[in-house]
């Protein structure tokens, strides 16, 4: 009767570190998982920011053509009024 208690007991106990150490072990992986997924979010975060760069950019330059080409309206006009 005490060999088997004694097995039973001792199965137990290393059983136990068994599952402490695969706990452990997702741990890391979980923590490298988090690790990557920051990593990728920055990624797409900059590339994103340089998508948003360039049209910001292509809508200025559009928006101060548009602006310079009414300036020159404004003085054409001007300049006919002053002239007649």
């Amino acid at each position: 009767m005490m060999k088997p208690l004694a097995i039973i007991t001792l199965s137990t106990i290393l059983s136990g570190g068994l599952v402490s150490l695969f706990a452990q072990e997702g741990a890391k992986q979980d923590m490298k998982k988090a690790g990557d997924d920051v990593k990728e979010a920055g990624k797409a975060t900059g590339k994103a920011a340089k998508h948003t760069g360039k049209a910001v950019k292509k809508t200025t330059k559009k928006a101060v053509n548009k602006s310079a080409e009414k300036t020159e309206e404004g003085a054409d006009a001007v300049r006919r009024k002053t002239t007649s």
